[in-house]
C-alpha cells in the first residue's frame, strides 16, 4: 500500500524561474537570483502540495535580499503560471528608494572612554567605514562592525567587545541611523611569562625573542611577530602568543575602565629532535651522486641546530660540519662550519679545508607578494692543496669575504613558467701565504615567458669578471669555469676555462648566454629545443665563443624533474648527452 502511494505521488518538477529586476543594479540581482534560487532547489525534492508555501518562501527571500541591498520598500509581483516544461515563477520588481545612512552615532565605554585616548576615540570615528551618505548595504555595515572592533582592539585593549549595535531604518525617508557601542574593557598590561610545552628546548629561547617590559601596554602586532618568530625557527612546528584571558576574580578586582595585568602564555610544540635524510642522483656531468645529511635540534642544551652530512660523485667528495644559530629578530640567520672537500675535474685536483661563517636573510615585497628577496653573506678561511695534472703541486692559504643579493619574480619556485630571476654577487680575499688581493663580481639574469598553456620560452645570461694581478693564484670558487648541463650544453662539464698545466683552471672572466624553447605535450611529458653560447677566458678580448645547439627530453616527475638533452658542439665538433635525475628519501 505504502508503494502505491508512493507510485501515485506528483513528479516533482523545479520551476522555470524569471526575473524582471526594474533597474537594479547586477549586484542586486545576483543577491534576489541567489536567494530565489535556494527555495527552488527544496522543489526537486517535494510533491505538488508543497508548491503554494515555497511561492511565498520564495516571495519573502526577494524582498529579504532586497532589505540587504538598503531597498527596504520595494514592490515585488510573483506571477505564477505553466509552459509545456511545467511551472514558471515570474518575478517583477520594483525597488522604490533606495536607503542610505543617515546619522553615525560611535560610543566608546570602558577604558577607552578615559580623557587620555580621546585623539585615538576621534580616529576611530574618522575610519569608520560606513559613513553618512554611503548607501545601506547589509553586508557593509557587517564589515564596517568589525573593522571598528579590530580597530580598538590593536592597541591596549585586547579584551575590546562589541556591546551594541543597531540600524533603525526610516523608509519613508530612505534612510537608515545607525549606532554602535564599542567595550574596550580595561587597559590591557603585560604580565609575566608563562611557557607550556617546552622539553628540550631552553627557555631562554623564548626570552630571546618574546622581548617585553612587564607593565608594558598590549600591542597586537607585536605578538603577531613574536609568534611569527618562534614558528620560523627550527626548534617548533608551532607556536602560540596571546594574553592570557582573565579569569571571574580579574574581573572582580579590575573595574572596566582601569588597568588590568595578564600574563603573556606562549604555547609551543617542539620540532622532532633528529632529522635523517638521505638521496641518490645520477647525472651525464658526475655520474652517480649519493648524499647523506643529520640534523639536530639542540646541541649541548643550546639552541643550536646541528647539520653534518657528506656527498660522493666521481669527481667530488666533500663531508661538513654546520652550526645554525636561532633567527635573531631582524630575521637574519647565521651560521659556522667546517668543510673538507675534494675535487678532481679536467686536470684540476683540489683539496680544500675551510672554516666559514654565513648569514643569510629572505623577504617579500610589500606590493607584490609574488617578488621575494634573499641576501646571503659570507666569511671563509680556506686551505687548498692544488695539483695540476702535469704541474707540481703547491698549498694555497687564503681569506675572503662574499656577498649575494637574490631577486625573484615567479609564478612557481620550483617549476616557473612566468617570471625572472635576477642573481647579483661579488667578493674579496687576498692569498695568506704573500698578502695578493683579489676581487670579483657578477650577474646572473634568467627570465620565463609563457607563450601558451603548454609553451615557455626562457633565457639565460650570465657575465663575471675577477680583478687580481697576473701573479696571484686565486682559488677555485672564485675563478670561472663553464661547460655542461646547465650552462653550455655541447661541451663537457667545466671544460672551458684557462689552460695550464694539462688542466683547466679558474679563468678571470665569463661570460654566456642561452635560450630555450619548450612545449609540453601534456601536464608530464615535454621537449625542448636551445641554443647555449659563451666563454671563460683570461679576459673579455680573448673569449672565443663556444656555441652548443640541440634539444631534449622534459620529464615532471615525483622524484624531481628529469631533464635529457642531446647537444651538439660546434668547437669539438661532437655530439653530448646531458640528463640529470635527483630522487630523495
Amino acid at each position: 500500500m505504502a508503494a502505491e502511494q508512493e507510485a501515485s505521488r506528483p513528479e516533482s518538477i523545479r520551476p522555470e524561474v524569471t526575473i524582471d529586476p526594474g533597474g537594479v543594479g547586477p549586484e542586486v540581482l545576483q543577491a534576489i537570483m541567489g536567494s530565489v534560487d535556494v527555495i527552488v532547489r527544496l522543489a526537486e525534492d517535494m510533491d505538488g502540495g508543497e508548491s503554494t508555501r515555497l511561492r511565498r518562501r520564495a516571495y519573502e527571500a526577494a524582498l529579504s535580499a532586497l532589505a540587504t541591498q538598503g531597498y527596504f520598500e520595494p514592490v515585488v509581483t510573483l506571477e505564477v503560471g505553466t509552459d509545456f516544461a511545467g511551472e514558471t515563477w515570474d518575478f517583477v520588481i520594483e525597488p522604490g528608494k533606495r536607503a542610505v545612512v543617515r546619522k553615525v552615532d560611535l560610543e566608546f565605554t570602558g577604558a577607552a572612554s578615559r580623557p587620555e585616548f580621546a585623539e585615538r576615540r576621534e580616529t576611530w570615528r574618522q575610519d569608520w567605514q560606513l559613513p553618512a551618505g554611503d548607501i545601506f548595504i547589509n553586508k557593509a555595515w557587517s564589515q564596517a562592525k568589525a573593522d571598528l572592533l579590530n580597530q580598538v582592539g590593536e592597541q591596549d585593549f585586547f579584551l575590546a567587545r562589541l556591546a551594541h549595535s543597531q540600524a533603525r531604518v526610516d523608509p519613508e525617508a530612505g534612510a537608515v541611523d545607525v549606532s554602535v557601542t564599542i567595550d574596550s574593557g580595561p587597559r590591557v598590561l603585560l604580565g609575566e611569562l608563562k611557557v607550556e610545552g617546552l622539553r628540550r628546548t631552553p627557555e631562554e629561547l623564548i626570552d630571546y625573542y618574546v622581548r617585553y617590559k612587564p607593565g608594558q601596554p598590549y600591542e597586537r602586532d607585536q605578538f603577531v611577530t613574536w609568534q611569527q618568530q618562534l614558528q620560523s625557527t627550527n626548534f617548533f612546528r608551532g607556536a602560540f602568543v596571546y594574553p592570557e584571558q582573565p579569569t571571574a576574580d580579574d574581573d572582580v578586582v579590575v573595574k572596566s575602565d582601569g588597568d588590568l595585568t595578564l600574563p603573556v602564555q606562549v604555547q609551543v610544540t617542539e620540532a622532532a629532535a633528529r632529522r635523517y635524510a638521505f638521496s641518490l642522483g645520477l647525472d651525464s656531468d658526475v655520474g652517480v651522486r649519493a648524499e647523506a645529511q643529520y640534523r639536530q635540534n639542540i646541541v649541548f642544551g643550546l639552541p643550536l641546530t646541528m647539520e653534518t652530512g657528506i656527498g660522493l660523485d666521481r669527481k667530488r667528495q666533500r663531508a661538513y660540519l654546520d652550526f645554525y644559530l636561532p633567527p635573531d629578530a631582524n630575521g637574519y640567520k647565521d651560521s659556522i662550519g667546517l668543510l673538507a672537500d675534494r675535487s678532481d675535474i679536467n686536470g684540476l685536483d683540489v683539496t680544500r679545508l675551510a672554516l666559514g661563517a654565513t648569514r643569510f636573510i629572505g623577504w617579500r615585497s610589500e606590493t607584490n607578494r609574488r617578488v621575494d628577496y634573499e641576501a646571503r653573506y659570507g666569511a671563509l678561511l680556506a686551505h687548498d692543496r692544488v695539483r695540476l695534472e702535469d704541474g707540481e703541486p703547491y698549498s694555497l692559504p687564503s681569506a675572503s669575504l662574499t656577498a649575494e643579493w637574490l631577486r625573484r619574480d615567479v609564478n612557481d619556485k620550483y617549476d616557473p613558467r612566468d617570471g625572472n630571476l635576477i642573481v647579483l654577487g661579488t667578493g674579496g680575499g687576498m692569498t695568506l701565504d704573500d698578502g695578493k688581493p683579489y676581487l670579483r663580481g657578477s650577474l646572473r639574469v634568467q627570465t620565463w615567458w609563457p607563450l601558451s598553456k603548454r609553451d615557455i620560452l626562457s633565457l639565460h645570461a650570465e657575465v663575471g669578471k675577477v680583478w687580481a694581478n697576473d701573479q696571484v693564484q686565486v682559488p677555485d670558487d672564485f675563478g670561472y669555469r663553464t661547460g655542461g648541463a646547465r650552462s653550455i650544453r655541447g661541451y663537457k662539464y667545466r671544460s672551458i676555462g684557462e689552460h695550464r698545466d694539462g688542466a683547466v683552471i679558474g679563468a678571470r672572466t665569463l661570460a654566456l648566454a642561452g635560450i630555450e624553447y619548450t612545449h609540453y605535450f601534456n601536464d608530464t611529458v615535454g621537449m625542448a629545443v636551445f641554443v647555449d653560447a659563451g666563454d671563460a677566458a683570461a679576459s673579455f678580448k680573448d673569449m672565443k665563443v663556444f656555441t652548443g645547439y640541440g634539444a631534449g627530453a622534459r620529464v615532471r616527475t615525483p622524484a624531481g624533474p628529469l631533464e635529457l638533452d642531446l647537444a651538439w658542439g660546434q668547437r669539438d665538433h661532437r655530439l653530448r648527452l646531458h640528463f640529470s635525475l635527483g630522487i630523495a628519501f
